[in-house]
């Protein structure tokens, strides 16, 4: 923990965190803020000191990293709250009761939103048939059950372009919400099972189309197991480098629509433009938020806070859609999408939220059968 420290003492006090953090600007509480989660870190590792207050603090930040894009310290405050999570844990008093109840469905039902595993593939377009292949689109927890646009429109635009891969009929989770919770040994358990799962079918690269898992498989995996032989892409990755050869596959439909950076694909990825590029070559007339690409708005749902903490969840959400002028909001994350349809039906907004395969798909659909075909 001596490396955290040393980045916790770099604190400036400068408060240029406090500005772009959904928490605090939510909840205008100090402890709810980087700034406040950095002196309570400190006291974490130099006292061992954990109370139910510091646990909140920590469990309801969401991991979106706006306070890393402007700190001029470079702190990896993200980093501190995972480990301070690790921590928690260790020491009994975490992770937080709807934390558990999500973990156990995870390991009961193969999934992170009690989603009957018999109903998984209901999104499917076409009976479910095993094939052979080195990629695997891997759908994960929200796709399969709870944004299943999401699911439906990743794997159509994908077969239509003529790109190889394969499904699996009972996918599981990715263990990401475990990572996030804080309990790093079962994380590296389910992890491990799921590389183990990879290797034997031949996987060698996964196309994903939530960001959680793409952060997870990418990121959390090698940290937990060490380098692992597989590639991770999002699918709007694979779907830009399969299309920018030849945009004119998409015909234009006419649309505006405000386009919403995710905080792991947008923000800690840096994948901006591309996104942007594609949705022009469907005809998109894209409307920028006031906040936007590494300063992207955070929709209040990563790092577990949203199970944990639903109202604050709901109020960064609002807080976005309030921000967007146009009525259509386009977003890569169903994470994102889920959170912010939830507050737009909720709140009465009257906004549509889509996933940004269903444009690409409906792109598809309006050219020639001589460039697409399903």
């Amino acid at each position: 923990m001596d490396k955290w420290l040393d980045q916790i003492n770099r604190c400036s006090d400068c408060d240029a965190c406090l500005e772009v953090c959904p928490t605090y600007t939510a909840t205008g509480d100090l402890a709810f803020s980087p700034k406040g989660r950095l002196r309570a870190a400190r006291e974490v590792i130099e006292k061992d000191e954990i109370t139910q207050g510091m646990a909140t603090g920590f469990y309801n930040c969401p991991k979106c990293a706006a306070c890393e894009a402007v700190c001029p310290e470079k702190i990896e405050i993200s980093k501190i709250v995972a480990e301070v999570r690790n921590r928690i844990v260790e020491e009994g008093k975490g992770p937080l009761p709807a934390h558990k109840k999500v973990i156990e469905g995870i390991l009961e039902k193969g999934n992170s939103v009690n989603g009957d595993p018999n109903k998984r593939l209901e999104w499917l377009p076409e009976p479910f048939r095993p094939r052979r292949s080195t990629t695997l689109l891997y759908m994960g927890c929200l796709p399969s059950y709870l944004v299943k646009d999401a699911a439906r429109y990743s794997y159509l635009v994908l077969n239509a372009l003529g790109i190889d891969f394969t499904i699996i009929e009972d996918e599981g989770c990715c263990g990401t919400y475990i990572y996030e919770s804080g309990e790093f040994e079962l994380a590296k358990e389910y992890f491990q099972k799921n590389v183990e799962r990879f290797k034997k079918l031949g996987i060698t690269k996964l196309i994903v189309p939530c960001n959680g898992c793409f952060k997870c498989f990418k990121y959390f995996y090698p940290e937990v197991l060490g380098p692992v032989d597989f590639e991770v892409f999002h699918v709007v990755q694979a779907i830009y480098n399969k299309i920018k050869h030849d945009p004119d596959l998409l015909k234009k439909i006419d649309r505006k629509a405000t386009y919403h950076d995710s905080c792991r694909l947008g923000r800690t990825e840096g994948y901006t433009e591309e996104p942007r590029e594609l949705l022009k070559w469907c005809g998109t007339r894209i409307h920028e938020l006031p906040r936007s690409r590494q300063d992207t708005l955070c929709c209040g749902s990563g790092g577990g806070i949203r199970s944990a903490f639903k109202e604050l969840s709901f109020d960064i959400a609002k807080n976005l859609l309030n921000q967007t002028e146009t009525q259509e909001l386009i977003s890569p994350c169903p994470f994102c999408t889920f959170n912010l349809s939830y507050t737009n039906k909720n709140g009465g907004m009257n906004k549509q939220i889509t996933y940004i395969t269903k444009i690409v798909w409906e792109s598809l659909q309006d050219t020639s059968e001589g460039h697409v075909s399903s």
